[in-house]
């Protein structure tokens, strides 16, 4: 069916033709500016303060964060974790770019394939693109470099986060998602799907008893590399300097 013919349904349902001119044009300056919603004051924050907002807000929603120095560092933050809770060193891994400079080799028990989940995988590590401080939340844009069933099918899903893609509010991640998703034919574009996680998968629908895992994941750990000198808790040591990201976009903030 073309986009017409629903639109054309739409129309017929609701007894009308197509919109005045006057209507028309204030929806497509509406779609054009982006106005922005209201940004709750908690977000607006030191950069140190903000990533402990995040770490804070994922804590409290039953996640878990452990903070690293750099990506070399991601096979033994994930080894220990995954020994900790008891399970096996076997994942799902996201095909990213960025994930192809980790040195996994230095931690040989770890066993994993680029892909996307199947339903018989217990973990996953997804890429993070963006950290909301104000929530605790993750914002996940589907692509073919970061599959949503890694969010969906495991048991555990880990999250390898870069703390310069932490942001205040959702405004400001929708902010960087428009800036970073525009192409000259269509002028503009957003991906086929974009998944809001804040905490493990859980529901308390049956006798208001808190169960974790009901719909997806049961547990969620974030591993966040301090790549972002100005976000680092005072007092601690600086971090190495940002490099561009794979495919040349440099990190949030530069």
């Amino acid at each position: 069916m073309t986009k017409e013919a629903i639109l054309g349904a739409i129309r017929r349902g609701l007894k009308r033709g197509p919109l005045p001119a006057d209507q028309q044009a204030m929806l497509e300056g509406r779609l054009a500016t982006h106005p922005r919603h209201l940004i709750p004051a908690r977000s607006r924050l030191p950069r140190p303060d903000q990533v402990a907002l995040f770490i804070r807000n994922v804590e409290k929603e039953f996640g878990t964060v452990e903070r690293v120095p750099d990506l070399a560092a991601v096979p033994a933050a994930l080894a220990d974790y995954l020994a900790t809770q008891n399970l096996p060193p076997r994942f799902a891994l996201a095909p990213h770019p960025e994930f192809e400079a980790i040195p996994w080799a230095e931690r040989p028990l770890l066993d994993f394939e680029r892909r996307r989940a199947q339903a018989t995988d217990q973990v996953s590590v997804q890429h993070g693109w963006a950290g909301i401080a104000e929530t605790g939340t993750l914002m996940l844009p589907s692509s073919p470099h970061r599959p949503t069933t890694l969010n969906l099918l495991v048991e555990t899903e880990v999250v390898v986060l870069r703390a310069s893609a932490i942001v205040g509010a959702y405004e400001e991640a929708w902010d960087r998602l428009r800036a970073e998703s525009q192409d000259a034919v269509s002028g503009g574009f957003m991906p086929r799907n974009i998944m809001f996680v804040t905490g493990p998968s859980r529901s308390a629908d049956i006798e208001q008893t808190l169960e974790l895992g009901a719909h997806g994941p049961r547990r969620l750990h974030i591993i966040l590399v301090d790549d972002d000198p100005a976000a680092l808790p005072p007092g601690d040591a600086v971090a190495p300097p940002r490099t561009a990201e794979p495919g040349g976009l440099a990190p949030p903030g530069d």
